[in-house]
């Protein structure tokens, strides 16, 4: 496992439609972590390496821009 935390962003600007993911909970590759609602379309955000979640940068209902970093896993 890498050293280096691992960055799950956004790939739109947006809103946090649904948080997937609690703090502790182990994700696999590909595994939807965050659900981005923009222009009445949900957008799921999918991690792009496996991990277990350290934190979690935003709230549902928050707006964020592309690139923003949702939740880190270690």
């Amino acid at each position: 496992m890498s050293a280096k935390p691992i960055e799950v962003t956004a790939h739109i600007t947006g809103t946090v439609w649904k948080i997937e993911v609690n703090v502790g909970d182990k994700v696999e590759e590909g595994q939807t972590c965050v659900i981005l609602e923009s222009m009445k379309m949900e957008m799921p955000v999918e991690a792009e390496q496996g991990g277990v979640v350290k934190q979690i940068h935003v709230a549902e209902g928050a707006a964020v821009e592309e690139g923003a970093v949702l939740i880190t896993l270690e």
